[in-house]
């Protein structure tokens, strides 16, 4: 299968690295030249729980308009990045390609839709799944726990299936799922519940919630998120977003979102579509998001400087 993956960060670059190996043409899409080049002239090493192996079948540009009509198209970059991405992948979408977008937040599909005429798009999630850049051309794996995937539109097909067996037969764990608004709703609210709260106060998952005062606020955008989601008519598994969230966060108390990471490395962050996206939702379906109203404008705030 020609594959294009969008983004060759961390996780683009292990899912480059895994599709490559497992017998696929790969195309890697980044803006970091120096990255483009490594791949180019000596490939992609990918090290870390997924083995050590060092990818030389991947070629990698900088315009998906060198790559040519694909068969999946892989959007990996950062919600932000979403909207740029679509704007420039017409030339490689041809009426079977399937665009298969994984970020953090709400509303990435709705995004593609905008820019692209097409109705192959499905939703990804990586669950339990972390990786960095050592450098150009370097990637570690951290962990690896699930693929969550799903149409868009809900429902499950005969294409979906083919995908989640691409990933499975590359080493990941995939699965597919009927309702991925669902899945995508209650990985929202848990981002909700710590990214830009963790970020306001600069403090680990495990800082928060033992501290009542910062808890008060983490929880509270959570419930903010869980009203919004069910006036909505998300079909939402808990009843008590609280106790959700809680259990969330006891297992991983020394993690830091990705948000915060992003601030230490004065990068600007998916503010708007996680924490940011609820007061948005809110107003759609009628209810309020003063806590999230709040801590957005905080994290906005702290972004202007970089």
């Amino acid at each position: 299968m020609k594959i294009a993956i969008l983004g060759a960060g961390a996780m683009g670059s292990i899912y480059a690295g895994l599709m490559a190996d497992a017998g696929n043409e790969v195309w890697a899409v980044d803006l970091w030249q120096e990255h483009v080049d490594a791949i180019n002239a000596s490939g992609l090493r990918v090290e870390g729980v997924s083995g050590d192996r060092t990818v030389k079948t991947i070629r990698a540009v900088t315009d998906p308009a060198e790559i040519g009509i694909c068969d999946l198209i892989i959007v990996a970059t950062k919600a932000s990045g979403v909207k740029p991405a679509a704007q420039k992948l017409a030339p490689a979408i041809g009426s079977n390609t399937l665009i298969l977008s994984i970020q953090n937040g709400l509303g990435a599909g709705e995004l593609i839709k905008q820019y692209l005429d097409s109705d192959n798009i499905l939703l990804g999630m990586a669950q339990g799944f972390g990786a960095s850049m050592k450098g150009p051309g370097h990637a570690h794996h951290n962990g690896m726990d699930l693929i969550r995937i799903g149409e868009l539109n809900g429902g499950m097909t005969d294409r979906l299936q083919g995908v989640v067996d691409l990933w499975n037969k590359a080493g990941f764990q995939a699965k597919g799922f009927a309702d991925i608004n669902q899945l995508a709703w209650e990985k929202f609210i848990c981002n909700v519940a710590f990214s830009a709260p963790c970020t306001v106060f600069d403090r680990t998952i495990g800082e928060m919630m033992a501290d009542s005062y910062s808890w008060t606020i983490s929880r509270t955008c959570a419930v903010e998120a869980y009203n919004a989601g069910r006036a909505k008519g998300v079909a939402l598994s808990f009843d008590d977003p609280v106790d959700y969230v809680t259990k969330f966060g006891k297992k991983m108390p020394k993690a830091r979102p990705s948000m915060l990471l992003d601030h230490h490395a004065n990068r600007k962050s998916e503010i708007d579509f996680i924490n940011g996206m609820v007061p948005v939702v809110a107003a759609e379906v009628g209810t309020s998001a003063p806590y999230n109203e709040v801590v957005t404008a905080i994290v906005r705030s702290k972004e202007a400087a970089f």
